[in-house]
């Protein structure tokens, strides 16, 4: 068969191309852009992530470039369908579908697949009907680009606001009445003391497990998480505080996933809190740094520049852990400072001193005093509120430590005791002042 191949002189070194020459290299030029089978503009995912919670499921992508995308919600089924603009179908997509547990309390399953040429189509079914926050975070961290869906009841799940609804703190602390009779901790599974008599004075202790979900915090050169850590010390000292007479713990969350900072503030709020106990483990740049830490609020800068470089970076969680802005603005305007309110702050040292001092029985004092710096989860105005670094995890002998159970539980005795203390000396009022609540 002879050969048809077009055959073209050469071209001599610097020669112009024609017009159309030059239209046919701009259009093959284009069609490599675009082109599937080259990929070159097709974005790959390299992580997807969920985290179910009883108040909301988030589910994470994570690309190298920013994500296009629209969405829609459907009924009959419930379903959000999100459509992903020029995005490579790949093998950590195909992962997502694995990720969604039976437990999950709004998503039943996740399909992945190409929709057309340029887009792929993810459908989530739902068990529930949701409210869905689609929205979009620029790199931060160790993250790149991600979309984030967070998938809200239509009626939210909120077991703080069923403490507030009770007709008295005794019957918050008493709990919910179960089918048989017995009672129950909102939120807990914890068993609850039979309820005393009426007139007894009940304190509310707001406990704050640093991190959670997205937001892993500080992470130990073994590998261990702060947001774990947190969690298990703050669960140790809610049963403490829950066996004490006259007391109850609550907490700002009770599982794997993220709350803003606003929100931390707002719950304990809600819950008309005489305290709030923020707990963290510390890390820092050089190793050999160690000890345990009390922070309370500052409203005349950081009382040192370690203070005030660790609460920029707690104030960080924001950024690592996702927070839609366009939903934040009206809640940051109610929950910022009141810097007259200095009688919050001289009970929050009082506290803080109260906890610094049991804890140097467990541990070595990173600082022998309370230190002060701009923290945003303790910036609420009519709470003592004190955050606790109870060991530095980028100690390599302190996060052994930190993950020991016999420790977390000297920690969580510690800092009970503090607590215990800081009551004795300062005797709240017979009863608190309803606040507003904060949506």
């Amino acid at each position: 068969m002879p050969d048809r191949t077009e055959q073209r002189p050469a071209r001599a070194p610097g020669a112009r191309l024609s017009r159309r020459e030059l239209l046919k290299f701009a259009s093959a030029s284009l069609t490599l852009l675009v082109s599937p089978v080259g990929h070159a503009a097709a974005t790959s995912l390299v992580a997807v992530r969920v985290w179910p919670a009883p108040e909301y499921t988030r589910v994470t992508l994570e690309a190298r470039r920013e994500l296009r995308f629209k969405y829609m919600s459907l009924d009959n089924p419930h379903r959000l369908v999100v459509d992903l603009e020029d995005v490579e179908l790949n093998s950590v997509l195909h992962t997502l579908p694995s990720k969604i547990l039976d437990s999950d309390p709004y998503i039943s399953l996740v399909r992945a697949a190409q929709n057309r040429p340029g887009v792929v189509r993810v459908v989530l079914e739902l068990k529930t009907e949701i409210k869905p926050q689609v929205f979009t975070l620029q790199p931060v961290g160790d993250y790149g680009h991600r979309l984030v869906l967070d998938l809200y009841p239509t009626q939210p799940v909120d077991p703080l606001l069923a403490l507030i609804e009770r007709s008295s703190p005794m019957e918050a602390a008493a709990g919910d009445a179960a089918p048989d009779g017995t009672t129950e901790a909102v939120g807990d599974s914890t068993p609850q003391r039979p309820a005393q008599p009426e007139a007894e004075r009940i304190y509310t202790v707001v406990l704050d497990p640093g991190h959670g979900g997205e937001d892993p915090g500080a992470i130990g050169r073994r590998g261990s998480y702060e947001k774990n850590v947190t969690l298990s010390v703050a669960r140790r000292l809610k049963r403490k505080i829950d066996a004490e007479p006259g007391m109850r713990a609550v907490l700002t969350r009770d599982g794997d996933f993220f709350v803003p900072l606003y929100q931390r503030v707002a719950r304990a709020r809600r819950v008309q809190a005489d305290l709030f106990v923020s707990i963290h483990a510390d890390a820092f740049v050089r190793p050999e740094a160690r000890g345990s830490s009390v922070f309370v609020l500052s409203e005349r800068g950081a009382t040192s520049s370690a203070a005030r470089w660790l609460a920029e970076k707690e104030n960080d969680a924001d950024l690592i852990g996702g927070v839609n802005l366009a939903k934040q603005e009206g809640h940051l305007a109610r929950t910022l400072l009141d810097l007259s309110q200095t009688a919050t702050i001289n009970d929050s040292l009082k506290l803080g001193r109260a906890v610094l001092g049991e804890l140097g029985g467990v541990n070595t004092l990173h600082k022998p005093q309370v230190e002060q710096a701009n923290f945003a989860v303790l910036r609420a105005p009519d709470i003592p509120s004190i955050l606790v670094e109870t060991a530095f995890i980028s100690n390599p002998e302190e996060e052994r430590r930190l993950n020991d159970e016999a420790y977390q539980e000297r920690m969580a005795e510690a800092i009970l005791r503090g607590i215990k203390r800081y009551f004795a000396d300062n005797p709240a009022p017979p009863a608190r002042t309803r606040v507003a609540r904060l949506d």
